[in-house]
């Protein structure tokens, strides 16, 4: 998975926490696939050949008003071929064996890409087993043990440590972004006011709080310069996190009172949190659906909607301790539009024989002219991972580029807002619409080329013609060194 740096191919870093789950393996097989250009046959469409389809960052524009795609239109967005991908798993699973057990991907591709998947590492997780499910445990077998299992300090410097070995051994040269995959966590009940307290609590090897492994993760990348993408349910971000990435507080020259100063050295780099939940499939059709009907100037009252599968993830939720944490994110979605009268129900059902196969069904009642009726329903079939990959790329891709744009926290949160059920940070309780979310994100990509942004000087280079991409990768890996 490593790309040699003696091309001077600038590599950004993907770092997946539950590497062996159905998106971490889906993902790495993805890419795999486009790299080597490989072709597999399926079982009702014939010969298919790898494609980055459902990534707006790696299509193109198409059609006669572009739209859709963003590579090739947007200069200095990276390619996810070239990127690196790994992370931890409290799993020992091979990956090309955890592909073959999910049966998301046909057999055929399965079969061209197991090998080489088998030789990517599996780094040991951080876990705390009250905080998944029961179902979860028995697997957990391959978790950080010993003395870097003593307190949250000494986790948090685990993670660390993890991340700079991967970084030098597998030569990214890149931003990377850690992205949490693994399963649903129940809500952690600790509660801090500032990035300063946030840290004093994990420094204390005494502490007794109620942290959950995300929010150590979350806290390592940040020390680590990484961006941290919550995929999940849980309530891993917060203000006191939201402020421990703002550059204003990591200052190289923190003050040796300040707890910040106890993880030292620590990286002032720029970086971003963003989440939360994907918002992969129902949901985000639900908030386009929804979006349709008020704009037809109907009254949403009701929407009733299920869905069902049988994968891993949906059988953690079958522990009331985690659901909440799920169910709190699928019911907050219409928030920001405050429709008073509108009934949202959500159901999910774990369900063993349909495996990662989400389905789902919505069925929408509004009034119309008169009060008159309207409804409307929607059936929906798709493997989960096949919907949730695409937007973990995405978040990485995009937060490589805005970190070499030097975008500001609040514009790449506003922007990736498409990508989350309950957007964080300063993009909290923004229109949740998806047509209104990819405007934003039109419109901080328009601000960015424009140098409103204060951009990277090499990539604005690239974009006045001055440089090549290929000149400017071999700038940016030699700034690197």
């Amino acid at each position: 998975m490593t790309t040699s740096t003696s091309t001077m191919q600038v590599s950004a870093g993907i770092l997946i926490v539950g590497l062996g789950g159905n998106n971490g393996v889906t993902l790495l097989a993805g890419q795999v696939a486009n790299r080597c250009n490989l072709s597999w046959e399926t079982a009702t469409t014939g010969r298919i050949s790898a494609n980055w389809f459902g990534c707006l960052t790696q299509i193109p524009p198409r059609g006669v008003y572009g739209g859709v795609g963003f590579q090739g239109r947007i200069p200095g967005l990276a390619n996810a071929n070239d990127a690196v991908v790994g992370g931890w798993d409290i799993r020992p699973t091979k990956l090309g064996q955890a592909l073959y057990d999910c049966r998301v991907l046909e057999p055929d591709l399965v079969r061209q890409v197991r090998e080489e998947m088998d030789k990517t590492e599996i780094m040991a997780g951080v876990w705390d087993p009250s905080f998944i499910g029961e179902s979860q445990h028995e697997t957990a077998t391959h978790v950080v043990t010993g003395e870097d299992n003593l307190s949250t300090r000494t986790r948090v410097e685990r993670i660390r440590r993890d991340i700079r070995s991967w970084k030098e051994k597998n030569s990214v040269n890149g931003h990377i972004t850690v992205i949490w995959s693994a399963s649903v966590e129940r809500p952690s009940a600790a509660e801090y006011k500032s990035p300063e307290d946030l840290l004093s609590a994990i420094y204390d090897d005494s502490n007794d709080d109620d942290i959950s492994p995300s929010i150590l993760y979350a806290v390592a990348a940040a020390l680590e310069g990484c961006s941290f993408v919550n995929g999940g349910s849980q309530n891993t971000l917060s203000p006191a996190m939201t402020c421990l990435y703002d550059q204003s507080y990591r200052k190289p020259d923190a003050p040796s009172s300040s707890a910040l100063s106890k993880f030292a050295p620590y990286s002032a780099s720029r970086a971003y949190c963003l989440g939360t939940d994907y918002k992969a499939g129902q949901t985000k059709f639900k908030t386009a659906a929804v979006e349709y009907l008020r704009a037809l100037g109907l009254s949403p009252r009701v929407i009733a909607s299920s869905n069902h599968l049988g994968n891993n993830d949906m059988l953690n939720l079958t522990t009331k301790k985690t659901l909440d944490a799920k169910m709190r994110v699928k019911s907050d979605i219409f928030g920001p539009w405050q429709e008073k009268d509108l009934d949202h129900k959500v159901s999910v059902m774990y369900c063993p024989y349909i495996g990662d196969e989400k389905r789902d069904f919505v069925e929408y009642t509004s009034l119309g002219f008169l009060g008159s009726p309207h409804t409307m329903v929607t059936y929906t079939r798709c493997m989960d991972s096949i919907l949730c990959v695409p937007l973990m790329v995405d978040a990485a891709i995009w937060c490589d580029y805005f970190v070499n744009q030097s975008v500001s926290a609040g514009d790449a949160a506003r922007a990736t807002a498409y990508l989350f059920k309950v957007p964080e940070g300063e993009a909290k309780g923004s229109d949740p619409g998806f047509f209104y979310q990819m405007k934003e994100l039109e419109d901080v990509l328009e601000k960015t080329s424009s140098g409103e942004e204060k951009g990277d000087v090499i990539a604005l280079g690239v974009s006045k013609g001055i440089i090549t991409e290929e000149q400017a990768a071999a700038l940016k890996g030699l700034a690197s060194k």
